[in-house]
């Protein structure tokens, strides 16, 4: 199976409201165009490579993920099918086919809304160097990877394209949206974490971790951007799991640690990846759509 890469997208008669570290925005008056691309970032930083299919991934399963999550939260998904998109996208089609998402414009929180379930990543970093992770106290004597007595809400500021993403507090981001606002947004990360997570578990994926944006559309709070992909998640093989170290991955932390072999100081200009990184890369993104989701790739 080959598949054409796509690094950046440029529709000439629709405008391009943002070009983020995967995605190309485009606005479409009362709504707006997602374009999954396949650049992959690490360390908040675009790689010169894509990863082939990773774009049709993070769109068809983001897509699923908003179907299934509908009871717990509105959220701005219009359609993945380009059939029901403008006619101004249709002469765009076959670049928009299966990596595209028409949603309702909302105005995004300015937090990203982080749920952990395992100490791993920046949370085994906190953890190691205080006891807590974004302030919250977390029981002595747990190794990397090891589960949390429960998921905490661990939210994180949204950082500018070249800048990272810093942890904050809970009361920090209650600082940054209205107090009700936040605990609301708190309550629904940990409500969909744990059904998600549950749902994985099910199909021999362990969700470590996961990032959710919510928007505001009309006074409510709706979920947006993209849900429990390999790009916003950390998926651990379950049948592989040993806590005490890392962990094998089906996301993009397969890359990072290829990265961290280097001597990169995680800022630009990133290193190249090799093929085969590449690949393997690309081969982890699709066995986790096909075993979260059950379907095939379109």
């Amino acid at each position: 199976m080959s598949e054409t890469v796509v690094l950046s997208t440029d529709f000439e008669d629709i405008k391009l409201l943002s070009r983020g570290k995967v995605r190309d925005i485009y606005d479409l008056g009362n709504m707006l165009l997602i374009v999954a691309t396949d650049r992959i970032s690490a360390f908040d930083v675009v790689l010169p490579e894509g990863i082939p299919f990773k774009g049709k991934v993070l769109s068809q399963m983001s897509a699923y993920w908003f179907e299934v999550m509908g009871d717990l939260i509105p959220h701005h998904l219009i359609s993945i099918d380009t059939g029901d998109f403008p006619p101004v996208c249709q002469k765009y089609e076959t670049s928009l086919k299966g990596r595209s998402m028409l949603v309702k414009k909302a105005a995004p929180l300015p937090v990203e809304c982080v749920v952990r379930g395992y100490l791993a990543g920046s949370g085994w970093k906190d953890y190691q160097q205080s006891g807590s992770i974004c302030g919250i106290p977390i029981k002595e004597g747990l190794g990397e990877s090891s589960p949390l007595e429960e998921p905490i809400f661990t939210p994180a500021t949204k950082a500018e394209p070249g800048e990272h993403d810093e942890n904050i507090t809970f009361e920090k981001a209650q600082e940054m949206v209205e107090e009700e606002l936040a605990e609301r947004a708190k309550e629904v990360s940990l409500s969909l974490y744990k059904k998600g997570s549950e749902m994985a578990r099910a199909k021999g994926i362990i969700v470590a971790d996961t990032k959710f944006e919510f928007g505001l559309l009309n006074g409510e709070l709706i979920l947006i951007d993209e849900v429990l992909t390999p790009d916003s998640s950390r998926f651990w093989p379950l049948d592989e799991y040993k806590p005490g170290g890392a962990q094998k991955s089906f996301d993009k932390q397969f890359v990072r640690d290829y990265l961290l072999t280097l001597n990169w100081d995680k800022n630009p200009p990133a290193p190249h990846l090799p093929e085969d990184i590449i690949k393997k890369t690309s081969e982890r993104y699709l066995e986790a759509f096909r075993r979260l989701t059950g379907r095939e790739l379109k």
